[in-house]
Formats: C-alpha cells, structure tokens, sequence
C-alpha cells in the first residue's frame, strides 16, 4: 500500500485538507468505537492528520471481534454517549437506522458536496443504506473488505506436485476458478508431506458463537443458487433459501469440510483461519481480505510464498461482503465534530492514504486508478472481490437471524445432524417466525 509518493502525497493532503476545512466545528476530543484489528492501528495513523488539522484530539474504544457487536449494540441501545463516532458493521445499519442510534446524513452529504456515486456501488448498498436500494444514507463506507483466499504459491510452484497434479486431473496446479477446482486441490494436499511436515487442504470458516460459519457457507451457499427471499416478494423463503440448488452447496461446504481441513477445525473464524496458514499446516485459507496485507508482510509464508484469488465459482459468481460504514452516533454530544471528521475522512487524497496505511477505502478515485490493480499482490484479488460481493440481512432483527443459521448449519456442517435439506428447511422456519414476529409477513 505504498505506491504513490508519500512526500508528494503528503505535501498535497496537507494544502488541500487545510483549505478544504477552513471553518471547522470545534471539539477537544472525539471518540470513535471499532474492533480490535489492523486496520484499526492503522486508522490511528491516518487521524493523525485530523487531529493537526483541526486541533481536535482522536481517541479510540477498540475491542476484539469476539466482544465487538455485543459491546457496542448494547452501548448504542442503550443510549450511551460514549461514541461520538462508530465505525459498525454491515448487519447493523438497519436497527440502528429504523432505533434511531444513528445520524443521518442525507443533508450533510447534499451540504459538503459528498457524493455516494463516488463510492463502489456494493458498498454503498451494503454500509450506507437503509431500507436498501433507496438514496437514505447512514454511514459513509469506510473499510471494504470480502472473503477470498490465499495459497501458498511456493507449494502450487514446486515441479514435482505441479506434474503430479496434472496427471491427475489433466490441468495445471493453480488457484481455482470453481469450488470444484478448490476441492480437488484441497484432496491433493490434504495429509501430504511437504518439507517434512504433514499438511491440509484448505481452513475454511466454522466458527458457532458469532458468525464464523454463517460468512463461510454463504460463499458456497450464493454460487450454487441460494438466494435469502424471492426477488419479487420480501420475505417469502420457501424454495429460495431451501432450494434444490442450496442444499447441493450445503452439502458441498460439508463435504469441503470433512475432507480437506486440519485435525481441530470445527471453530474456525478469521484468526484460526490465519493461524493456520502463517504456521504452513493448509495450502489455502478461506479469510476476508483484511487479513491480506498482514500475511503478505509475514516472514514464514508472505512475499512470494504467497498467493491471492477471489472467491471461486460454480452455477454463480459471488462472495460474502464484510466491511464497514463510519457513523455518527445519535446520543453523542459532539455530533457537528463527528461530522467534520467524517468530512475529512471522505477526501480523496486522505481515502488515497488510508489505502496507503492498511485500510481498504471505497472510493472510486483510490480503487479505480490506473495503478491501483498493481499497488500490491492482493490488490487485483480484491477488486475483482469486491465486484461480487453479496452480503447477509441488514435487517433489525438480523442478530436474531444471524443465531438461527449459524446453529442450523453448524449442526449440520460440524456436528453431522441430520441434512443440508432438514437444515434449510429448518432455518426457513426459523426466519419465518422472527419475519412474522417482526410483522413483516
């Protein structure tokens, strides 16, 4: 993430963000709430540079993941004023929309001249709108990101496999194009010696307590056909989420499972998913791309060990969406600052250097430069990510939703009960009563 000149840039940002804020609400300090992670640290970094700007001192209430939507929901439910800003998750932006926790920033937005067209359209779809597909804006999008994969390019390279591979299957060993690819490759390497050290196939997401395996499966669940409700009726599942076409993916995630992944994999999420890969046990590793500057930068398995791809294919092309919006928060006493610092934080050239220091923006002008595919070895996977991302309901009662399948499907995947069909059939149930407590059918 450091392709353009830093001093150039510097130089830039700092004529034109000091004559784009001449006249600046004013705040000793501001607090903004995310997760514990890199692109945290690196947030702090950029802020920096509000902070010489304005005068107006950052600090940061970050916690792990584990704790992250529990924490903060519960801070924003129950009208603390501990956030001035939030950067929240995707899932939130409808019950914290429709409960009133956050701002919204329609009017500012038309007042500064922000513009949402600037913006990756899925992004702006994903972190900023609610109800989705209307022009009602409550976050700015701030932290792009989406499940894809990396291998260990060293291991697809080595002559022996490589001629190996292709007398079995007849193709050259490379990052696969479809989940069958995927599979094969992951049988290939599943318990084989490299190095004289016994390796995996593939880590892939099967987390239970928050949304480990919900992020996972979907994946599959969207290529082979599964949608979450009829396109032309909101909330009618039957034969959408339970489809012929979505249990062959249910089954086929399971499969994925049972076959190619480490002994210890039943709960998996994003930090086991990595462990795995930076100590050399998988060939591949199913992770959201956040997790791509990090494992490039290791010393064991980054530089040219490693290699990027989108999520595969099958019958569809898509990939679970992650990421976040930054919001202000309703109860904060300092809302006029809050948006100031969003202000800042949507300029080119500050989205051009959160890019620079880890972040992923969405912003058109950073992603669609010319340079931007060949700024670093992961740059072209994400894109090409982010060109198919799908996400999960935003819906208030997502929480909810969001429990009822990762209890379906870790039952099934993990736990072996039953089948995939009993398990969609069952989830459609599920949903169906927390839409018809919610009045909604």
């Amino acid at each position: 993430m450091q392709t353009k000149s830093k001093a150039l840039l510097g130089l830039a940002s700092a004529f034109i963000i000091s004559s784009a804020l001449p006249n600046l609400a004013k705040a000793d300090q501001l607090t903004l709430c995310w997760a514990a992670w890199d692109p945290a640290n690196a947030l702090v970094e950029l802020s920096k540079d509000f902070t010489a700007k304005t005068g107006t001192e950052m600090k940061f209430e970050f916690v792990p993941w584990t704790s992250y939507a529990d924490r903060f929901l519960n801070e924003l439910n129950s009208h603390g004023k501990l956030c001035d800003l939030i950067i929240g998750d995707s899932q939130w932006i409808g019950g914290s929309a429709e409960n009133g926790h956050y701002v919204k920033l329609n009017d500012f937005f038309d007042k500064e001249g922000i513009k949402m067209d600037d913006f990756v359209p899925a992004t702006v779809v994903g972190y900023s709108e609610w109800p989705k597909n209307t022009p009602n804006y409550w976050a700015l999008p701030a932290m792009g990101d989406v499940v894809g994969w990396t291998y260990r390019k060293d291991w697809f390279e080595k002559p022996e496999l490589k001629k190996e591979f292709k007398e079995k299957y007849g193709r050259d060993l490379a990052a696969p194009k479809t989940y069958d690819e995927l599979k094969q490759i992951a049988e290939f390497f599943q318990k084989r010696e490299i190095d004289g050290k016994t390796v995996y196939g593939a880590s892939i997401y099967t987390e239970r307590g928050s949304e480990g395996i919900t992020m996972g499966v979907t994946n599959v669940l969207y290529d082979w056909g599964f949608q979450y409700d009829n396109p032309d009726k909101p909330y009618e599942m039957e034969g959408f989420v339970n489809s012929p076409d979505a249990v062959k993916g249910l089954e086929f995630y399971k499969a994925l499972y049972d076959c190619c992944t480490p002994p210890g994999s039943s709960n998996v999420y994003m930090v086991e998913s990595a462990d795995a890969f930076k100590s050399g046990q998988v060939a591949m590793q199913m992770n959201f791309a956040f997790t791509w500057p990090g494992l490039y930068k290791d010393e064991k398995v980054g530089g040219d060990r490693i290699g990027f791809f989108p999520n595969p294919a099958e019958k569809k092309h898509f990939a679970q969406l992650g990421g976040q919006g930054i919001s202000v928060v309703s109860y904060s006493d300092k809302k006029d600052a809050a948006l100031q610092y969003i202000k800042w934080f949507a300029q080119p050239e500050v989205q051009a250097k959160w890019w620079q220091l880890g972040g992923y923006s969405c912003l058109k002008s950073v992603v669609n430069a010319p340079d931007f595919a060949s700024s670093q070895p992961y740059a072209q996977a994400f894109l090409d990510s982010m060109a198919i991302v799908k996400d999960f309901w935003a819906e208030p009662s997502y929480a909810t939703l969001l429990q009822d399948m990762q209890k379906r499907v870790h039952n099934y995947v993990v736990a072996g009960n039953g089948t995939a069909q009993e398990a969609l059939d069952g989830l459609v149930k599920d949903w169906t009563e927390v839409f018809k407590d919610d009045g909604k059918i």
